[in-house]
């Protein structure tokens, strides 16, 4: 589904809106051809309900977009509590470099669809 960009971009964007409306603290965020990754510190939001509102408004939108019905996302999702910076560092990398395993680019620069709050 993601291998479309612009359903790519829908995801990115409504992470970003998450961030503005106070609900999360986005440090980066990676949209594979199938999945995504993305760190952040939950703010204003329980992480079922966050999760909800990203599935939910991102189904809609891509579904539109493509022009289909349906499920777009399993239902469940793997979370990981950060309790170090040492923990924070190594899943922000882990995201960032998602499409370099996968064999997409060489370089995580090179892939179009993520985003990081910091200099990377």
């Amino acid at each position: 589904m993601f291998s479309d960009s612009a359903a790519s971009k829908i995801v990115l964007d409504c992470l970003k809106w998450l961030e503005e409306q106070g609900r999360i603290d986005l440090t980066a965020a990676v949209v594979m051809p199938d999945h995504i990754h993305f760190v952040a510190c939950l703010l204003g939001a329980s992480l079922p309900s966050l999760m909800h509102s990203l599935k939910s408004y991102t189904s809609n939108k891509i579904n539109d977009r493509l022009g289909r019905e349906g499920p777009l996302w399993e239902p469940q999702y793997h979370d990981h509590a950060l309790r170090s910076e040492n923990e924070w560092r190594k899943r922000v990398s882990y995201c960032l470099q998602n499409p370099v395993r996968w064999g997409l680019v060489g370089n995580s620069k090179e892939y179009p669809h993520w985003h990081c709050a910091y200099e990377v």
